[in-house]
């Protein structure tokens, strides 16, 4: 069947109720959206861009057909979570290093509330 100009394939209106969020992306979904964010913080890294929402022009401009790719493959909220998340990741390495540089020890904390024997 020959699509019209005005119609969508199945997998593309699927692709855009993932983008807006209206239904939940399957694994495979996930895994694509993972990867495609993964190539962008990777581009993100290699022109030394630390906050894609700060730097909105300069990520643009070093990243499009990352970004593209990103957004095509995230729901939209993701692409902004994952953004804020990676500024927060940086940040909390960074202050990491830091307090190891100042002396201080890292310890293993289990945060798991199952029963101890």
């Amino acid at each position: 069947m020959v699509l019209g100009l005005f119609e969508q394939s199945e997998a593309d209106k699927r692709a855009a109720e993932v983008r807006a969020g209206t239904v939940a992306p399957t694994r495979s979904e996930r895994q694509k959206c993972w990867m495609a964010r993964d190539g962008y913080f990777a581009c993100l890294d290699r022109n030394n861009i630390i906050d894609a929402l700060k730097d909105e022009k300069a990520a643009a401009k070093a990243c499009k057909a990352e970004s593209a790719e990103f957004e095509k493959d995230c729901a939209a909220q993701w692409v902004t979570y994952f953004k804020k998340w990676r500024v927060q990741d940086i940040q909390k390495k960074a202050r990491l290093k830091e307090l190891e540089a100042q002396g201080a020890v890292r310890m293993d904390v289990n945060t798991d509330f199952k029963a101890r024997e």
